[in-house]
C-alpha cells in the first residue's frame, strides 16, 4: 500500500499560489509563475523557496565531534562554532549514501541538512552508527522550517527584517538573528550557485506553522521592490544544473565514488578512521574509469536522464541530468563519460530520441562568472 503524501508548513500557500507534484514523497510547488521566470529572478535579483521538505538533524553531546568525523568525509574537527561545511556519508564500499551541510552551532551541537529523498534512510544510518559514541541523534524536520533566499539581492531583501548585519556572515558562516520578530538561524549556503541564504524558523510545527508563515511573507513584502519571485522545485533544478551541482539519486548514488563525481574535494583521507575510508584508498590508487562533465548542446536538443553519450562510433558515456538553460538558452546536461573523454572542449554527440545532436564537454559552472553566480565581479 502507498504512503499517503507528506506536507509541509507553508502547504496552504503553496497550493493556493502553486503547481504542486509529488517530489520524495511531498506534495511540492514545482513552479509559481513559471520556471524561467522564477529562474531569471535568482539569476538577476532574488527568490524565495521552500525547502522544508529536506531533512534537518540535530547532533549533540560529548562525542558529537568524533561521531560525525567517523559517519562523514569532510574534517569536523576543523569546523568552528558558527561555520558550515558541505559533506558526503559514504558506505563501507565508498558509494555515496548522501550529501548534505554540516553546520556547527557550538562546540558540541551540530545542525545537519539532507536530502529528502533520504531523510528516512540518513536517519537510520546516524542512529545505527551513533551506537557507542555520548551522543544525541534528534531528528528535527517537522520542527523546523527551512527557506532558501538566493541572488545577488538576497542580502539586500533579508537586511530589511533582520536585526543582525547580514553581511558579517561569509560564505559557508551560520549565525542567529531575528527575521520579523521571529528567531531565525540563517547559514550562507545554498543549492543556486548564487549567493545567498538558508533560513531556519526553529520551533514551528506542521499543526501550528503561524512563525514560518510570518517569516515567509515578510521575506516576499521586503524584496518587493527586488523583483522577489517565490519558486518552485522546478527553477531550483534548472539553477542547481547550470551550477553543476548534483542531485542525489540521478548524479551522484551508493554506486557512485566521490572521486569519479568530482566530490574529492570533501574526502579527507588524512584525517583518520571513518565509514568508507579504506574503500576510497583503494579506488584513489586504482584511478578513475570514468568523471561527471558539463555537456552544452551546439544543436537544437534538449537532453534528459538516461541519454547516451557517443564519440565517433562508440558510446562513452550517459546522461544523469539534463535540461534547458535559461541562461544560456541551449540545452544543457550532466554526464558520465569514460576519463579520456572527459576533457573541456571535446565535441561528443549525444542521443536524443533516436537522433544524435552535435554537443562538447564543458567545465562547471555552465554560466559566464563574471555576470552571474556568487563569484560574479560587481
Amino acid at each position: 500500500m502507498s504512503q499517503p503524501a507528506r506536507r509541509i508548513h507553508l502547504y496552504r500557500f503553496h497550493s493556493q499560489k502553486g503547481k504542486m507534484s509529488l517530489f520524495a514523497g511531498f506534495e511540492m510547488p514545482m513552479w509559481y509563475r513559471g520556471i524561467v521566470p522564477e529562474h531569471m529572478a535568482v539569476r538577476k535579483a532574488v527568490g524565495i523557496f521552500d525547502v522544508s521538505h529536506m531533512g534537518r538533524v540535530l547532533v549533540t553531546g560529548p562525542e558529537a565531534e568524533a561521531f560525525l568525523n567517523y559517519v562523514t568525509t569532510n574534517d569536523v574537527v576543523a569546523l568552528s562554532p558558527l561555520c558550515a561545511h558541505y559533506s558526503l556519508m559514504c558506505n563501507e564500499q565508498g558509494g555515496i549514501i548522501d550529501d548534505f551541510v554540516l553546520s556547527r552551532l557550538e562546540e558540541e551541537k551540530f545542525f545537519m541538512v539532507y536530502n529528502a529523498s533520504n531523510r528516512d534512510k540518513d536517519f537510520r544510518w546516524l542512529t545505527v552508527h551513533s551506537r557507542g559514541f555520548d551522543v544525541n541523534v534528534k531528528e528535527s524536520s517537522d520542527s523546523i522550517s527551512m527557506f532558501a533566499v538566493q541572488g545577488p539581492k538576497a542580502e539586500e531583501t533579508l537586511q530589511k527584517i533582520s536585526i543582525g548585519n547580514l553581511s558579517r556572515i561569509e560564505r559557508f558562516k551560520c549565525g542567529w538573528t531575528k527575521l520579523a520578530g521571529v528567531d531565525a538561524s540563517i547559514s550562507r549556503t545554498g543549492y543556486t550557485g548564487e549567493d545567498g541564504f538558508e533560513v531556519f524558523v526553529w520551533n514551528t510545527s506542521l499543526s501550528n506553522p503561524h512563525k514560518a508563515e510570518k517569516v515567509w511573507n515578510a521575506v516576499l513584502e521586503a524584496g518587493q521592490e527586488a523583483g522577489i519571485e517565490p519558486c518552485g522545485l522546478g527553477a531550483r533544478d534548472t539553477l542547481r544544473l547550470e551550477a553543476g551541482m548534483c542531485l542525489y539519486g540521478n548524479d551522484i548514488d551508493e554506486n557512485t565514488n566521490p572521486f569519479e563525481a568530482r566530490l574529492g574535494f570533501v574526502i579527507k583521507l588524512k584525517k583518520g578512521n571513518f565509514i568508507g575510508r579504506d574503500a576510497l584508498v583503494r579506488r584513489k590508487a586504482e584511478g578513475l574509469k570514468r568523471k561527471r562533465v558539463g555537456i552544452r548542446m551546439l544543436e537544437r536538443g534538449v537532453p534528459r536522464r538516461h541519454c547516451e553519450v557517443w564519440r565517433n562510433e562508440e558510446k562513452v558515456g550517459v546522461v544523469t541530468s539534463g535540461t534547458f538553460s535559461p541562461v544560456l538558452k541551449c540545452g544543457i546536461a550532466m554526464a558520465y563519460v569514460f576519463k579520456e573523454h572527459a576533457i573541456d572542449g571535446e565535441r561528443v554527440m549525444v542521443k536524443i530520441r533516436n537522433k544524435h545532436v552535435k554537443a562538447e564537454i564543458v567545465r562547471f559552472p555552465f554560466y559566464d562568472t563574471t555576470q552571474y553566480g556568487f563569484r560574479r565581479k560587481v
